[in-house]
C-alpha cells in the first residue's frame, strides 16, 4: 500500500469496500492491499490448527462447509504469540460462528488477498503489527460473510433481510420461528449481484463480543503439547537430502580455494557446493553433512569492510560521534526549537548509553526445505515473511514468481530472525545442485549465534533541558548505529530520506516534553544488522526511562510522581502507572540489599507500566531480578490470557538481554558460539512475574514485543536505588558494582 493509500485508508475507515467477482460460488472484498473472501461448498477436512497451507485456493479467507464446519485462513506466521487463534477470531466475532466448529489453517502465499496493509499490502509477520494491520480489515469481512449468510436465508425463506438477524453459526427468522445453520445455507447460497455495504459503525461495539476480548483456548495449542505440531525442522519427505553450509566467517566474503577431499570421504555424502558465500554439502543425513562439514578446508577471500569490526573499538566510536555535536546526521522527529530551549534552560543533564549485538538464539535453529524442478521451486520454512522468500527467489536467484511456491510451517520462536531469508536461499541453491531431490538444511546451534543479524550495537547521546520548576523543558536525543533498513529494505530507507524507523522507533515519547528532537546517525561498517525483538525501543526505552528516573530524583521527585507529572494529559498512561504501584506496593519500605525500580512504555499503540524488585550481591557485583509487575493497556484485547502471557514472555526474554547476552566481534568475527558463552537467562533465575491486563475500548496495540522494552530500565533503576550508580550499557556490567 502507498503512503497515500495508507492515509485514505485510515481517513475513510476502509468504508465502502469495492466489490472485485470471482465466481458464483466466491466473493472477494478488496482495500488497497488485502482482501476478504467467502467460498461454499464441502468441507476441506483440515486440522483445527493446520500450519501448512493445504492447497486452499484463491477464493478468500472464509469457507463454509455443508457440515457446517468453517475454516477461516491464518494470515500472520505463528510462532507462539498466538496469532493463530486472535485473527480469527476477529473474523469469527462478526460472522457470529460458533468457534468449536471453526477450522484455522495457514493462509497460502497470496499478498493481493492476505497482505498486511501495514507493511504495503505484502505478507511480513513482525514490528507488532498483525493486530494493528489486520483487524478492522477483518472484522468487516466477518460481519460482510455475515449479512451474505443473511441474506441467502431471506432470499430462500421469502422475507425481508431486515427481519433476519444471527446466533452462533444460525440465522434465524423470529417472527415464524424459523432457523437455518449456516451450513445448511452453504448448500445453496449464491453469490449476490453486489457485495453488501459495510461500515466501521456496523461492527459490534465492545459490550456485545462474544469472543473477543475473551480466554478462547488457542488453536495450536494441542497439538505442541502433544508433539503434533509441525514446524519447519520436522518437514520428511520421500528421498529427503539434507544440506549444511559452512559461511565464511566474516560477513561479506566468500571461498576462494576449497579442499573438499576429507569432506567428500564421508559415507553418504552426495555433493560439494560452492556458494558465493560458503560451501555447502549434500548427503544422506543430516549427520553425515554436518561431518563433511567440518573436514572442509576452505580459503576465504579476506576483503570485507567488517574485518576491521571489533566490538569495543566501535562502541568508543559510535559514542565519540554521538557526542559530537556538530554532526547532525538525519534528523528523525523534531517537534519545536530543542536546541533553543535547551541553550535557555535553568539546568541541563547530559548522559551516554551503549548497547551491545545480540543474537536470537531461537530454540528451533535456522532451516528450511527445498526442491527444485527444472524452472520451478518449491519451500517449506518456518518463516516470518513470504515476502522476503519472494524476493529472494525472485530477485537474488531469478526464479519467476509463478514458478514459486512457499509453504509456511509453525515457529519454533523468530523474534524477528525469521523475517530473513538466508536460511531459505541455502536451501534452494543446494536444491537447485541436485535436481527433483528435497534438500532440508538445518543451521547447528553455531551456525546461528556466529552468523545471525543481530540487533545493532547502538549508542545514544541524551541531552535534557530543565526549567527552574525542574520540569523537562527540551530533549535531545542522538542515536549512532548501523542501519537495517538500508540492507533489508532499500526502498524504505530511501523514500524516509534516510531514516530508520526500526533502529530509531521508541525515541518517540508521550511525555509533556514542549521541544523535542531526535537525530539518527548512520554508520556503514560492514556488519549486517536486524530486527530483534523490539528493536529499536528495546534499547530507546532504556536510555529513556533511566535518563528521566535519574532527572526524577536530581529533582527530589518520586520516579512514579515525577512521570504522572509528565502525563498529565495521558489518562491511559497515567492509568498503568498507578495500578503497578498499587500490585508492587511501590512505596513499601524493602529489606535491607533490595529496591524497586520503574519504566513506562509506549510503544506499538500500548501503555505499559512495570516494577522490578531487584538485589545486587555487593561483593561479586551479581544482579538478580526477584520479582516483576506489569500492567498493559492493549486497548482492545483480543485474547487477554494470551497477552498476559506474552507479556510475560517479553519480560523474561528482556530480563536475560539486561543481564547476559551479548554478541561481540574481534576482527569482524563473532567470538560467542553456544549457550556456554553465549548466556541467556535460566530457569532457576526468572523472577516472579505478575500481570494484569487492563483492556480500553481504543483500538487494539501490538502486543508480542511490548513487554520487553520497560524491564531492562526497570532494572537498572532499581540496582541506582540500592547502590546509587546508573549502569549505561546493556548488559548491564555486574563487575561496577562490586563494593
Amino acid at each position: 500500500m502507498t503512503k497515500t493509500a495508507d492515509r485514505q485508508a485510515s481517513a475513510t475507515g476502509f468504508e465502502g469496500i469495492a466489490y472485485r467477482g470471482v465466481s458464483r460460488r466466491a466473493f472477494m472484498l478488496s482495500t488497497a492491499g488485502a482482501a476478504i473472501g467467502i467460498a461454499f461448498g464441502s468441507t476441506l477436512g483440515v486440522s483445527r490448527a493446520l500450519a501448512q497451507a493445504a492447497g486452499y485456493g484463491p477464493n478468500g479467507w472464509v469457507r463454509v462447509a455443508t457440515d457446517g464446519t468453517v475454516t477461516i485462513m491464518s494470515p500472520a506466521s505463528e510462532m507462539g504469540q498466538g496469532t493463530m487463534t486472535a485473527m480469527p477470531l476477529v473474523i469469527a466475532e462478526e460472522m457470529d460462528l460458533d468457534w468449536s466448529r471453526v477450522k484455522v489453517s495457514q493462509a497460502p502465499y497470496e499478498p493481493k488477498i492476505f497482505g498486511n496493509p501495514m507493511f504495503g499490502g505484502n505478507m511480513v509477520t513482525g514490528a507488532s503489527r498483525t493486530t494493528r494491520g489486520y483487524y478492522d480489515i477483518m472484522r468487516l469481512a466477518g460481519l460482510q460473510a455475515r449479512l451474505v449468510l443473511m441474506g441467502a436465508a431471506a432470499d430462500k425463506w421469502g422475507v425481508p433481510v431486515s427481519e433476519v438477524s444471527t446466533e452462533p453459526h444460525t440465522v434465524v427468522h423470529k417472527a415464524s420461528g424459523r432457523r437455518m445453520g449456516y451450513g445448511e445455507i452453504a448448500a445453496f447460497a449464491q453469490v449476490p449481484a453486489e457485495a453488501p455495504k459495510v461500515t466501521k459503525e456496523q461492527l459490534k461495539p465492545m459490550s456485545r463480543h462474544r469472543l473477543i476480548g475473551k480466554n478462547v483456548p488457542r488453536v495450536d495449542i494441542a497439538d505442541k503439547t502433544t508433539g503434533r505440531a509441525k514446524f519447519g525442522i520436522d518437514t520428511r519427505m520421500p528421498g529427503m537430502l539434507y544440506g549444511a553450509v559452512l559461511r565464511a566467517p566474516v560477513q561479506g566474503e566468500g571461498p576462494v580455494k576449497i579442499d573438499d577431499s576429507a569432506a567428500k570421504k564421508v559415507d553418504g555424502v552426495r555433493q560439494v557446493v560452492r556458494m558465493p558465500y560458503g560451501v555447502g554439502v549434500i548427503a544422506e543425513s543430516y549427520a553425515a553433512a554436518r561431518t563433511a562439514k567440518a573436514l572442509l578446508k576452505v580459503e576465504w577471500s579476506k576483503t570485507a569492510k567488517a574485518r576491521a569490526y571489533n566490538s569495543g573499538e566501535i562502541a568508543a566510536a559510535y559514542a565519540a560521534r554521538a557526542r559530537n555535536l556538530s554532526d547532525g546526521g538525519v534528523t528523525f522527529l523534531t517537534e519545536k526549537d530543542a536546541k533553543g530551549a535547551l541553550a535557555g534552560a535553568a539546568k541541563t543533564f547530559v548522559a551516554e548509553y551503549t548497547t551491545d549485538h545480540v543474537a536470537h538464539a531461537c530454540m528451533e535453529p535456522m532451516n528450511a526445505t527445498a526442491v527444485v524442478n527444472g524452472d520451478k521451486i518449491e519451500v517449506w520454512a518456518p518463516s516470518q515473511s513470504p515476502f522476503f522468500i519472494f524476493l529472494a527467489l525472485t530477485l537474488g536467484l531469478k526464479y519467476k514468481p509463478e514458478n514459486e511456491t512457499t509453504h509456511i510451517t509453525l515457529l519454533g520462536g523468530g523474534f524477528g530472525r525469521r523475517v530473513e531469508a538466508d536460511y531459505v536461499v541455502d536451501a534452494a541453491i543446494l536444491a537447485k545442485a541436485v535436481e527433483g531431490y528435497p534438500v532440508k538444511v538445518v543451521w547447528s546451534r553455531e551456525d546461528d549465534i556466529q552468523h545471525d543479524k543481530y540487533r545493532p550495537l547502538v549508542a545514544q547521546h541524551l541531552t535534557a533541558g530543565l526549567d527552574a520548576q525542574g520540569k523537562i523543558v527540551a530533549l535531545r536525543h542522538r542515536i549512532v548505529a548501523e542501519s537495517i533498513y538500508a540492507r533489508a529494505a532499500p526502498p524504505l530507507f530511501q523514500q524516509a530520506g534516510g531514516k530508520d524507523q526500526p533502529v530509531c522507533e521508541g525515541s518517540e515519547i508521550k511525555y509533556a516534553v514542549p521541544n523535542h528532537l531526535v537525530e539518527y546517525l548512520r554508520e556503514q561498517r560492514g556488519v549486517d544488522v536486524g530486527f530483534w525483538r523490539a528493536v529499536g525501543p528495546g534499547y530507546t526505552k532504556f536510555a529513556l526511562e533511566t535518563f528521566v528516573d535519574e532527572i526524577a530524583h536530581s529533582v527530589g521527585k518520586d520516579p512514579i510522581d515525577y512521570r504522572m507529572e509528565l502525563m498529565a494529559q495521558e489518562p491511559r498512561a497515567r492509568a498503568v502507572m498507578a495500578e503497578a504501584a498499587k500490585m508492587a506496593d511501590w512505596k513499601r519500605k524493602r529489606p535491607a540489599g533490595r529496591a524497586l525500580g520503574f519504566a513506562y512504555s509506549d510503544a506499538w499503540d500500548a501503555h505499559i507500566a512495570t516494577i522490578a524488585e531487584v538485589s545486587v550481591d555487593r561483593k561479586t557485583g551479581k544482579i538478580r531480578v526477584h520479582e516483576v509487575w506489569s500492567v498493559v493497556d492493549p486497548g482492545v484485547a483480543l485474547l487477554p490470557a494470551n497477552i498476559a502471557a506474552q507479556i510475560e514472555s517479553g519480560i523474561i526474554h528482556g530480563t536475560s538481554h539486561a543481564l547476559y547476552e551479548r554478541a561481540t566481534f574481534k576482527g569482524g568475527e563473532v567470538q560467542q558460539s553456544n549457550f556456554h558463552d553465549y548466556p541467556v537467562l535460566r530457569m532457576n533465575e526468572a523472577p516472579l512475574v505478575t500481570v494484569k491486563v487492563t483492556p480500553t475500548d481504543n483500538p487494539p496495540s501490538g502486543i508480542g514485543e511490548v513487554g520487553l522494552p520497560p524491564v531492562a530500565p526497570a532494572i537498572a533503576n532499581a540496582v541506582a536505588a540500592i547502590t546509587g550508580k546508573r549502569l549505561r550499557s546493556l548488559p548491564l556490567d555486574a563487575k561496577l558494582l562490586k563494593a
